[in-house]
């Protein structure tokens, strides 16, 4: 993706037929990684059944565990030798690697055009593939390990989807080169959801950004949509843990393998996510370290995998704007949460909507991105009367902000832990300092400072030496819009 860093120009595909993978080192094409098996390999093969499936699949990740096998390689050597199961059944042969170099081209070809490299490049003229030896006999060396990376996947509880499952998720299947296979820590099924919205922003939100991504996650999570982000601190975490505290599912993206998961404090949120019905997942091996480089991939498939991207707050270097700039690549929505003018944490927003005008939305409120998003108009509302449809229209505009209002779970989760303590507490009924601090075993200054917190947020209020909850802690925004539109 060209631009996005500097907002730059970009040219948006809207489409929604799969696209052709394209090969990071020359930006040449290749036809999708799984192509019809040849009959060579048909011979062996049993007619479907699940331990067929379940050995290709195995053969897919142990394929891909290579080191310098990308997915331009793989997927010529599945157009060579039909499936995952015969590249292996070649590779673990006397004289795997020259017969693997014999099928899918060597290093010395008069035909090849343009250049090759060892990783198995396309060439620019030809569109021709070359298996360096080198290459070839890591293969050769990783089929013959390969019980060791599918127990180490196996040791971890994870699951793991191919692009040739039906239970890999259908949107994923729409984006450029889309990752041949994906290890799942929790429910599959939360990546076939019927409606999917990503939420992200910065890693250093204000007090008014987290609660704004709070409050968004918890609407969307209400209306029926999986809340997509990236597990990182700030608004993704924020976003996540409002889901979680709804009781819905969410998906979490990593940038790097299941066993380096980061960042190590959201390994609680992770776990969580994936007991409540949602889905941790990645593109790489296990072990695989995040670095730099792999964030932006992990951008791509947090916009990959949902129908729109909203950004709350973000910066002008921000990397969320990389996964609002992979949604209009993508042919998906995206809505960025305008702030203050002078504000640094919304610049990058704001210089997004300026250089995107038409594609880039801005949100103007959680009932109006609902109805952007058409989750509102998905939900039922009732018979029209006789007179027409105002009694529709009014059943929309509560219904719309009911589901909009934040839930009270949602937004405590987004508070530190002893601010967190103090509202769930607060919520119950008025308190004193001295109240709190016998219920709780902390010291006066520490429920003081707590207490200052809240109040920033307006979330308590003092009131004759006690406090008593406000907003959302005493009535739920949602809730209060709806009761009053039904008096009007």
């Amino acid at each position: 993706m060209l631009g996005v860093q500097a907002l730059g120009p970009m040219h948006p595909r809207r489409t929604g037929e799969t696209q052709a993978g394209m090969n990071e080192g020359t930006g040449q094409e290749l036809s999708p990684v799984r192509p019809e098996p040849s009959s060579e390999s048909r011979t062996d093969a049993p007619s479907g059944g699940h331990d067929y499936a379940t050995a290709e699949r195995d053969a897919w990740v142990t394929l891909l565990a290579v080191s310098g096998l990308g997915p331009v390689t793989f997927g010529a050597l599945l157009d060579a030798f039909g499936s995952a199961r015969a590249v292996m059944d070649v590779a673990t042969s006397a004289g795997g690697a020259e017969r693997l170099r014999a099928r899918v081209g060597g290093d010395a070809s008069a035909n090849l055009a343009g250049p090759t490299t060892d990783d198995g490049t396309i060439d620019q003229v030809g569109r021709r593939v070359s298996l360096g030896a080198d290459l070839a006999a890591r293969i050769c060396d990783g089929a013959m390990d390969g019980g060791r990376v599918l127990g180490r996947i196996r040791a971890l509880g994870l699951s793991v989807v191919s692009l040739e499952d039906d239970d890999y998720p259908q949107r994923l299947r729409l984006v450029e080169m889309p990752p041949p296979v994906l290890f799942i820590h929790g429910s599959p099924s939360a990546l076939a959801s019927e409606h999917a919205v990503a939420i992200v922003g910065t890693r250093w939100p204000t007090d008014k950004g987290r609660l704004i991504g709070g409050w968004i996650a918890s609407a969307l999570a209400r209306a029926g949509a999986v809340v997509v982000s990236g597990l990182a601190v700030g608004i993704d975490g924020v976003a996540h843990a409002a889901v979680v505290a709804e009781g819905r599912p969410t998906v979490a993206v990593l940038g790097g393998g299941h066993a380096r998961l980061f960042p190590r404090s959201h390994a609680r949120l992770a776990d969580t996510i994936a007991a409540n019905a949602g889905a941790v997942i990645s593109e790489l091996l296990p072990d695989t370290a995040p670095t730099r480089g792999s964030f932006p991939r992990r951008n791509r498939l947090v916009s990959g995998l949902s129908d729109a991207t909203v950004v709350v707050e973000a910066g002008r270097r921000s990397g969320a704007l990389i996964t609002a700039g992979w949604a209009l690549e993508q042919g998906r929505g995206c809505f960025l949460v305008p702030g203050a003018f002078d504000s640094p944490a919304s610049a990058g927003c704001h210089a997004f909507l300026r250089s995107f005008p038409g594609e880039a939305r801005v949100v103007c409120g959680i009932p109006e991105l609902l109805e952007d998003l058409d989750l509102v108009a998905a939900t039922s509302y009732g018979p029209l009367d006789a007179g027409g449809g105002a009694t529709q229209s009014a059943s929309r505009n509560a219904h719309a902000a009911s589901v909009a209002g934040a839930g009270r779970a949602a937004v405590v989760a987004t508070l530190g832990s002893v601010e967190r303590a103090l509202a769930e507490m607060l919520a119950e009924g008025p308190a004193s300092v001295d109240d709190l601090s016998h219920r709780t075993s902390l010291g006066a200054a520490a429920i003081l400072s707590a207490l200052t917190l809240l109040e920033l947020r307006g979330l308590v209020v003092a009131a004759g030496g006690r406090y008593l909850p406000a907003g959302v802690l005493a009535c739920e925004p949602g809730r209060a819009r709806a009761e009053g539109s039904g008096r009007q």
